[in-house]
């Protein structure tokens, strides 16, 4: 360990996510972290974020979308959240940083078991410029006895995914690590985000896997930056878009444009019955208002 992580970890950084506005938004995802041990300085307010994650081992195209999306939303303000790993996640973690932004490292391993120990100067680099390393396992815990290295890399990718406002996968193969944390963001009722790739091509094949099972596909930057940062004009048609052609179906829109995915949720805060829900649904989905996102989650179109 550093002396710069040493001396950090001596002041005893931890937190109840309920505590800070960045990270209470996990108040709202399955299996809430109970605490979270950091490095850093977690964002005094909430911020627009986006997760990008990806294969270890990306072809320079994956790299190079990584690094680009990373930059130019760091540099407009918004936190860039990955898992500290080998190849997309890292490559993600040093576009924002080379941007002047801010970006959020989540270990899958105790605070002071930074991995990889390779990576351990870009983690200094990114508490330097004022982002975070963070983890939900204490110091101390020892491989093998107190936690199991592959389950809590799995585990965590929940919280990479709450965290964010929007998740990017770049490239992925079929069994990736990166597919699991999509899968968070689509149960969280968060965008999804995948690119496109060659069908033959190992690493594309995850990303055309998750557009199939209803992830966005990524065809510019700007479907990413538009989502985030909208212009007055965007912001006036999707105000349009809100209108239903019926009290209910303007009602459902509002709510799901409101952040509110999950259909029981839904149905609450619009005070209607399941017939009723599943009808007016059905019908905005015909008429290409809103898509589903699997589970009884759903986004706007």
């Amino acid at each position: 360990m550093s002396t710069l992580f040493s001396q950090k970890l001596l002041k005893n950084n931890e937190i109840r996510p309920q505590e800070a506005d960045f990270t209470e938004v996990l108040e709202s995802i399955a299996v809430t972290p109970k605490m979270l041990y950091f490095y850093g300085k977690i964002p005094e307010k909430r911020l627009k974020s986006v997760a990008i994650v990806g294969t270890r081992k990306p072809t320079k195209y994956g790299e190079n979308v990584a690094y680009r999306l990373a930059y130019e939303v760091a540099k407009r303000g918004a936190v860039v959240v990955s898992g500290l790993a080998y190849g997309i996640d890292s490559i993600a973690h040093r576009g924002a940083l080379d941007a002047g932004g801010l970006t959020v490292a989540v270990l899958g391993t105790p605070i002071d078991e930074v991995y990889p120990k390779a990576h351990l100067p870009l983690a200094e680099r990114i508490v330097k410029q004022g982002g975070v390393v963070m983890s939900e396992l204490k110091p101390g815990l020892k491989k093998n006895q107190d936690y199991f290295p592959r389950t809590c890399f799995l585990e965590r990718n929940r919280i990479i995914s709450g965290l964010a406002d929007v998740v990017v996968i770049p490239e992925a193969a079929v069994r990736s690590g990166s597919l699991n944390t999509a899968a968070h963001a689509l149960e969280q009722g968060r965008e999804v985000f995948a690119v496109p790739g060659n069908i033959d091509h190992p690493l594309s094949q995850g990303c055309n896997k998750l557009i199939r099972q209803g992830a966005m596909p990524l065809t510019g930057l700007n479907d990413v930056l538009g989502l985030l940062f909208p212009t007055k004009k965007a912001l006036k048609s999707q105000k349009r878009r809100l209108v239903g052609d019926t009290e209910v179906e303007t009602q459902l829109l509002e709510a799901i444009a409101t952040g509110v995915s999950d259909g029981e949720e839904i149905m609450t805060e619009v005070r209607i019955g399941a017939a009723e829900f599943n009808q007016t649904m059905t019908m905005l989905e015909l008429k290409d208002r809103i898509r589903p996102l699997g589970a009884n989650q759903w986004a706007l179109k």
